[in-house]
């Protein structure tokens, strides 16, 4: 058997956190078992379904990297088919025309919900043969009366629904646009849709749609039903959680496959393992390693994951990445070093690339003042004396290099009988304004030699000009 997936959003929202999981499992099975990978779009609720909306979802999936073998399918384009099974179904008998109205099914399922009863349409038009004039009906599938559906769930396990406790169910609206429960089967059918991976919100839904499948003649696909992701506090995932559009990630500065890393493992394990490239993902995925039990959100945990996907991914990969956090802070990258040597200074010490363009802004331009707590504590009359004489051995340095910066400042600290920290943090407090930095060595070759000669010059003046005041 070819292992068919689809990931099926509707474009009433966003693609928030909870679709990404359930589109990564849906494309990392699919990928495992060298099977296709589907996007549908159902956008069937015309009111609610917007263009800006499919713009989200695909530009989301693009960033993310889950490209599908086929689609974007839009559930809208076959309207001629749906109509096709529904009216095949009234003539067959497995679907019937239902007149009662919304305040009469309103009403019903108040009295139910009185009495304790589980709430579902009676069956009034289900064994009904006129036609009520004036009134635009429903279709109702026309579900089985007795007996069990028994779904295997690769996630839960066996799940037993009984066919008494299921409603006929409307597959066509009024105005004859098809709905959800209907379409989706309808369209697994005709993809050939061999597996179906979805939130458990949606477990209900599948012993009736397995019913319609049978209607239909057709093998139901296997489903698996993954458990939800919750907050921090244990309450539904929701906004203050973070359950919101994943490019605001992107806009945040994480990487995709630091995202889809996280994602994974809300639910999943593979041993001990914590970080994944996206080819191990891939080697090693499968649904009979997907947890029981729901996930928690952890934010923090996220920026772990992204922090270490920084710290493994290639210069080149990370300094393409970071060029539009530099503009975004309002920096020039042309006008400064690379990039790529930028990301790879400063992997160590950043979790997002907007962190790692903030911290990385006195590469490309110069500062108005320095950390005060720093400069009190570093930039003092004590060290003018070896400040000055760097100065001058940076100046006559015939090649700016690591190796060339880190073996001047360890000779002026051994010519000045101090310790290379008494000496390289009052150089970094003075070229960078602060007393943060990646190594010193690499900071200054970041910097460049003139403008570190010129912040050494400016701190020597600082120095000079506190003397002054505590003369005075």
């Amino acid at each position: 058997m070819t292992v068919r997936t689809r990931f099926a959003p509707s474009p009433t929202g966003v693609l928030h956190l909870g679709s990404v999981r359930t589109a990564f499992f849906c494309w990392l099975y699919a990928r495992h078992h060298q099977g296709t990978f589907i996007l549908r779009i159902e956008d069937t609720d015309r009111e609610r379904s917007t263009e800006e909306n499919v713009e989200a979802i695909l530009d989301g999936m693009l960033w993310l990297g889950l490209q599908a073998d086929e689609g974007p399918i839009f559930q809208t384009e076959r309207f001629d088919r749906y109509e096709e099974v529904i009216a095949e179904w009234l003539e067959e008998g497995k679907a019937y025309h239902c007149f009662c109205s919304k305040e009469r099914v309103d009403e019903l399922r108040a009295g139910q919900m009185a009495r304790g009863e589980k709430t579902r349409y009676d069956g009034k038009c289900r064994d009904r043969s006129d036609v009520e004039e004036g009134v635009q009906p429903v279709v109702r599938f026309r579900n089985p009366l007795d007996g069990v559906v028994t779904i295997e769930d690769q996630v839960r396990g066996t799940v037993v629904f009984q066919n008494s406790e299921l409603d006929d169910l409307i597959i066509a609206r009024s105005d004859g646009s098809p709905t959800y429960n209907f379409t989706v089967i309808i369209d697994d059918f005709d993809m050939k849709v061999t597996h179906v991976i979805r939130g458990d919100d949606h477990l209900n839904n599948a012993p009736r749609q397995m019913n319609m499948l049978t209607a239909l003649g057709a093998e139901p696909p296997i489903y698996a039903h993954l458990p939800m992701i919750l907050g921090p506090d244990g309450a539904k995932l929701s906004k203050r959680h973070g359950a919101v559009d994943i490019r605001d990630y992107r806009e945040q500065g994480y990487l995709p496959e630091a995202m889809l890393n996280y994602m994974v493992r809300l639910g999943w394990s593979y041993g001990d393992q914590e970080i994944f490239s996206i080819d191990e993902m891939i080697e090693h995925f499968d649904i009979e390693g997907v947890n029981h039990s729901a996930s928690s959100f952890n934010p923090e945990k996220l920026l772990w994951i992204n922090q270490q996907h920084i710290i493994n991914a290639s210069a080149e990969r990370l300094g393409q990445a970071l060029v539009p956090f530099l503009e975004e802070a309002g920096l020039d990258p042309s006008n400064g070093p690379a990039p790529r040597d930028v990301a790879d200074g400063f992997r160590e010490r950043a979790e997002t690339l907007r962190q790692m363009a903030q911290s990385a802004r006195y590469c490309y331009e110069d500062f108005d003042e320095i950390d005060v707590k720093a400069a009190k504590k570093n930039l003092r009359p004590v060290i003018l004396g070896p400040l000055k004489a760097v100065r001058d051995a940076f100046a006559a340095l015939p090649a700016w290099t690591q190796d060339a910066i880190a073996k001047t400042i360890e000779e002026m600290a051994a010519s000045f009988e101090i310790n290379m920290g008494k000496l390289g943090q009052p150089i970094r407090v003075a070229v960078t304004g602060g007393s943060v930095s990646p190594p010193l060595d690499v900071t200054l070759m970041l910097v460049g030699q003139d403008k570190t000669i010129a912040r050494l010059d400016s701190a020597i003046e600082f120095i000079k000009a506190r003397a002054l005041q505590a003369i005075d």
